[in-house]
Formats: C-alpha cells, structure tokens, sequence
C-alpha cells in the first residue's frame, strides 16, 4: 500500500511576514493549501513563491466555517492544520511521517505547542504542552462551525494519539498584536454567547478574571516562567474580563426607547 498523501492547510490573513519562514518548516508535504481571508500585504506572493494553492474568502464566516471551507479545497488523504505563526519541528515531522508510513483507523493525532511569548518559551501558565488535535485522515473528520475556539470533531470510535516532537509557536510580536488579537477572540466568543442566548455581568467577568490570573500564575506556576509569566498571566486575566464584559454590554445595555 502506497503512503496516503498529506496537505498542510492555513487560514491566514495579513501574514506575509510570517508566512515563509512557517512553510519553509512545510517543504516536505504533498500540498500546501491557504485559504486567506482578504489579505492586503503580500500574502499571496509568498504563498505561491513556496507552490502553495492560494483561495481567498473575504467574506469572514468565523474561525470553524473558515476551516471546513478551506479543508474543501483539499485534494490529498490527510490534512496538517498549521498557523501562519507556527513551525513544524524536525522531531514532529519525523513523528507525522512515522504515521503517514503505518496509518491506524479511526485515529487523530494531537502535538504540544510551545509558545513564545515576549521573549522567552512559555513551559508554565498551563500554556505547555497546550495540545492541539491538527493530524487525521481528511474522511474521517473536520472542524466543526464554532466561530472562535473551534475543535475538530471527535466522535465514538476516534481516538486521539499524541505525537513526538513540538509545534512551535510564536504567537505575538508585541503587546498591541496581543491586545488586538485578544480583543477579537472576546468579540467572537462575545457574539457566539449572544447568538445562544447566553448574558453576563461585570461581576462574572471580575470573578472569572481572578479565576484565570490565580490559575495560571500561581495554579499552574507561571511564577517559573519570570516576568513573561507574570505579565502573561495579568493580560490574560484582562482578556478574560473583556470577553465577559462584552457580552455584557451587547445584551444589557441597549439604548432606551425613543
């Protein structure tokens, strides 16, 4: 039995910085497939300099819709799910193709992430391994439509395997990239509780602040991570406030009846 073939699929928008140095980590697949979201920097250019497959949906769906339509646009038996901020490691690229060569049935596949963050590798904060599910078969699963925070489905009968080696991650250039890309997690995840139903109060978000700041600081010993862990778990805990305050104001403060 020949290898199943492999996609690494992105979304991605704005990322030509970052863009090649993460697929020059991808020059191993069978096919590279990016789905941008209306990028106005050079985005494409290097996409296709590295032969990606380049599609673009400007019309922004949410993160999981976002997903599934670029997983559509995939030709090969196996999909790689990597962010443009992301590298593949010389250890989990050996661990993915030790599977590709003795694929199992029903079986996904997670990897740690490593991040860094100001300046240094987060190993505390709860941050490390931060499992992520990004390797199956492309029949078997998919992610499913959540508009933020969206997971690939797992159902009765799939396990879920972890791999050998980390995905590293470098997820803010600085602390204005951190509070623009925190600012629209807590606006998506906002708009998803509201689409549900679901208020909130500014006392649930102070609550669940303090809850988020003493779990990763001192629960889950961001102490050893020195200041990064320290200042990684205050913003945090402002990002959490936010996204509780957000809902707040969306659906408890409508303006007045003329």
């Amino acid at each position: 039995m020949s290898r199943p073939t492999l996609a690494a699929v992105l979304i991605v928008k704005n990322e030509a910085e970052n863009l090649a140095d993460c697929l020059a980590t991808l020059d191993w697949v069978d096919e590279i497939v990016v789905m941008d979201s209306g990028s106005t920097d050079a985005t494409q250019a290097v996409a296709e300099a590295a032969g990606a497959r380049f599609f673009v949906n400007a019309q922004w769906p949410g993160f999981g819709p976002q997903r599934r339509l670029a997983q559509s646009k995939v030709n090969s038996d196996w999909v790689l799910w990597v962010d443009a901020d992301e590298r593949v490691t010389p250890e989990l690229r050996a661990s993915i193709e030790e599977v590709l060569a003795a694929p199992a049935e029903n079986t996904v596949y997670s990897m740690a992430r490593l991040s860094w963050v100001f300046g240094r590798f987060i190993r505390h904060c709860g941050w490390y391994p931060d499992r992520v599910l990004r390797l199956y078969p492309k029949a078997l699963t998919g992610y499913n439509d959540a508009l933020v925070h969206e997971k690939v489905e797992t159902g009765p009968g799939i396990r879920t395997v972890p791999l050998r080696g980390d995905l590293l991650h470098y997820t803010y250039r600085d602390l204005q990239h951190y509070l623009v890309k925190s600012a629209g997690y807590a606006s998506a995840w906002a708009e998803q509780r509201q689409r549900r139903g679901k208020k909130s109060s500014l006392l649930q978000g102070l609550l669940h602040g303090v809850g988020c700041f003493v779990k990763m600081y001192i629960v889950k010993a961001g102490f050893l991570d020195g200041k990064q862990g320290l200042l990684l778990s205050l913003l945090s805990a402002h990002s959490t406030f936010v996204k509780y305050a957000d809902l707040w104001i969306r659906t408890e403060t409508a303006p007045p009846k003329s």
